[in-house]
């Protein structure tokens, strides 16, 4: 009898053992991005907005990565994405064209409107997203996925990095535009919360009078 006690309790401790340590496995595996999401593209969250902490910014709220030497992607961040909401019509400059930092380099139009934003790097178009072109609506969707605008040869690749927003200071930068944009906009914050924290799909479509064309070229640096 003490025989068969000992042996069901040193069962009992195997299955706890067992147990704790199947919990303790499954807790600490770290949580796979959706597949088919680039690494580069998995980050956290800045009051709300997805700031992907594997690419790099441009104080006019366009994006740039790197996908080989010589060769980057740009498109525009989450905050200029539902700042600009549901245009119309993008317009690209076409393969082969040269753009410049900090200098127009595409349109988007909504409602007869239209606002640039400025590139945030040099070099020389290869490629742009012509799936966007027919479905402008993928810039608000996936802004750093199928919402990407277009490719960039670029050919001095130190210095256009240099004009960019500091890694160390992304965070901030962008916390800054937040607040600056709910402080005029106080609606705005409101509707964000009561949201999740998660910004809305068109910011300032539920703003009565919003200046659309003077908000989005004041941040996207055209005026």
């Amino acid at each position: 009898m003490t025989v068969i006690l000992v042996l069901a309790t040193f069962l009992v401790f195997i299955v706890l053992d067992y147990v704790l340590n199947r919990r303790h496995a499954l807790a600490t595996v770290p949580v796979a991005a959706p597949e088919g999401v680039p690494e580069a593209f998995v980050g956290d969250y800045v009051d709300g907005f997805h700031v992907p902490a594997g690419i790099s910014y441009h104080s006019g709220h366009s994006w740039v990565m790197r996908e080989r030497k010589g060769l980057v992607r740009i498109g525009a961040d989450e905050f200029a994405a539902a700042l600009a909401g549901k245009v119309e019509q993008i317009e690209l400059p076409k393969p082969g064209t040269w753009i410049r930092q900090g200098q127009k380099f595409l349109s988007f139009v909504r409602n007869g409107e239209r606002t640039e934003m400025v590139s945030p790097t040099e070099g020389e178009v290869t490629e742009i997203n012509r799936e966007i072109l027919t479905n402008p609506a993928l810039l608000r969707q996936d802004p750093y996925g199928k919402g990407w605008l277009l490719s960039v040869h670029v050919p001095d690749e130190e210095n256009t990095s240099r004009n960019l927003v500091p890694k160390a200071l992304v965070r901030e930068w962008m916390r800054q535009a937040v607040e600056s944009l709910y402080s005029r906009q106080p609606a705005l914050a409101g509707a964000v919360a009561a949201d999740g924290g998660r910004p809305a799909d068109d910011l300032l479509a539920s703003i009565p009078n919003a200046d659309w064309k003077s908000i989005t070229k004041e941040y996207f640096l055209t005026l």
